[in-house]
């Protein structure tokens, strides 16, 4: 995990930046990011390969494939590229920073492409009783679990590569915002995952975004990361989840080095302020013209 990953630029028209960086973590693993200057999301997408089938966790933001070709690039990285193994396309969570490049892939091939909703994420891995159970997807020699974490997303799940060790989080787990929909949910899905870190080995937990920097400020909607923290995270923050997540007060709170958040609940908040402040904007309005009023009729 020893790479840089592009920062972006202040100006993308004058630094214009490849829409795809690729690391090859090892000769059957590889971590893609979309480029900060094609997406200020600027997701990681990850392929694993198995000798009988390939994976792809995530398709990340951009779906022109003229901007932004994911699946060209994704076939050209598989073994035996006339010959190449079928490919399975699967997401962490169904938000459009994380499948809008599913369309590049459906037409290809031997390829599947996994919907998002719980009923296809509970049918094709297997997870009878969500969220509870596991499901497993065997791609040949290489086993990969699917594990239930929902809280940020209603079917998200997490993915574990008993080969490597790498445990693939998504939004459930980065180096930044921690966005939760359903606290009791995330802190369920939390305590879950503690139990299963408890009893695998785990060599990096790998998410989906960087948006913090090195001393803790956070990016977000601007194409330039400089000095941004490793996107890798460790066994033990799967460990501590839990314990911040807990004490998450629903709304917004710093805890752990993340911050955590409610955005529709934030929205809310700031609607009922935006419309406290505009009612107190009209009665003093009203007030002021009630005094000149009367001044002028007292005159």
């Amino acid at each position: 995990m020893n790479v840089h990953w592009n920062q972006g630029s202040e100006d993308c028209v004058k630094n214009p930046q490849p829409p795809i960086q690729v690391h090859q973590y090892n000769a059957q693993t590889f971590i893609l990011r979309e480029s900060l200057c094609a997406t200020y999301e600027a997701p990681f997408m990850y392929l694993l390969i198995g000798k009988r089938k390939a994976l792809l966790i995530d398709t990340g933001a951009v779906s022109d494939a003229k901007t932004m070709p994911l699946a060209q690039r994704v076939i050209s990285l598989l073994p035996n590229f006339a010959s190449r193994l079928p490919l399975m396309v699967v997401h962490t969570h169904g938000h459009l920073d994380h499948r809008s490049g599913d369309d590049q892939f459906r037409t290809l091939r031997d390829v599947e492409v996994v919907p998002t909703d719980l009923a296809s994420v509970k049918d094709r891995f297997g997870i009878a009783d969500w969220p509870k159970g596991l499901g497993q997807i065997d791609l040949g020699d290489r086993v990969i679990d699917v594990i239930p974490t929902p809280g940020h997303y209603s079917s998200h799940v997490a993915y574990y590569d008993r080969r490597t060790g790498l445990f693939f989080s998504g939004d459930f787990l980065l180096p930044g915002r921690l966005l939760i929909e359903d606290t009791d949910a995330d802190l369920a899905s939390a305590r879950r995952v503690a139990e299963f870190v408890e009893r695998h080995p785990v060599t990096y937990v790998l998410g989906g975004h960087i948006e913090l920097d090195q001393s803790g400020k956070t990016f977000f909607g601007t194409r330039y990361h400089p000095n941004e923290r490793p996107l890798q995270l460790t066994r033990q923050d799967l460990l501590a989840l839990p314990g911040i997540v807990e004490g998450f007060n629903g709304v917004y709170a710093n805890r752990g080095g993340y911050v955590l958040m409610n955005q529709n609940r934030i929205l809310i908040l700031l609607g009922v302020g935006a419309v406290i402040v505009l009612v107190a904007i009209i009665l003093i309005l009203r007030d002021l013209w009630r005094r000149v009023r009367s001044r002028s009729q007292s005159n």
